[in-house]
């Protein structure tokens, strides 16, 4: 699992093209900018947080996928209890912060479209569930921050 640094290396490290307010931003100075800072900054706590071991049981959970220790922000929600966890979670983080932490759309839409394609494939025969397990199998893996 990825700590808070070495997230925003990860940002740090892609060669993209920012504009804020019609002035272009150098990509290596993106998640700098006072705009943006924040944003980097409450995202990084969620990564941070799973490493520390007064957390840990909010913050990470075993893959249903892969059987691996997993950030619970690229969990599946397995049970009533991971329910519980996450508004548990997200509120300690929130007290954490102060702030959104720019991971909670993502995390829904996944759980969302877990279902949604095991649906679909179910009544129309596509393998759209498969291919979005995979996804999210890289997406634990990497581990990556989804944003809808």
């Amino acid at each position: 699992m990825k700590t808070g640094n070495e997230y925003k290396e990860s940002l740090r490290n892609r060669n993209i093209q920012v504009y804020l307010k019609g002035e272009k931003i150098d990509s290596d100075k993106v998640i700098d900018h006072p705009f943006i800072r924040g944003h980097v900054n409450s995202a990084a706590v969620t990564y941070d947080l799973a490493h520390d071991p007064a957390c840990e049981d909010l913050m990470t959970v075993t893959s249903h996928l892969t059987g691996r220790k997993i950030n619970r922000f690229t969990h599946i929600h397995q049970s009533v209890e991971d329910l519980v966890k996450k508004v548990k979670m997200l509120r300690m983080i929130s007290q954490k912060t102060g702030t959104c932490y720019q991971r909670c759309v993502g995390f829904d839409a996944m759980n969302s479209l877990y279902a949604v394609t095991f649906e679909m494939d179910r009544k129309l025969g596509t393998d759209y569930h498969q291919r979005f397990r995979k996804f999210l199998e890289h997406v634990q893996n990497t581990p990556r921050a989804i944003a809808a």
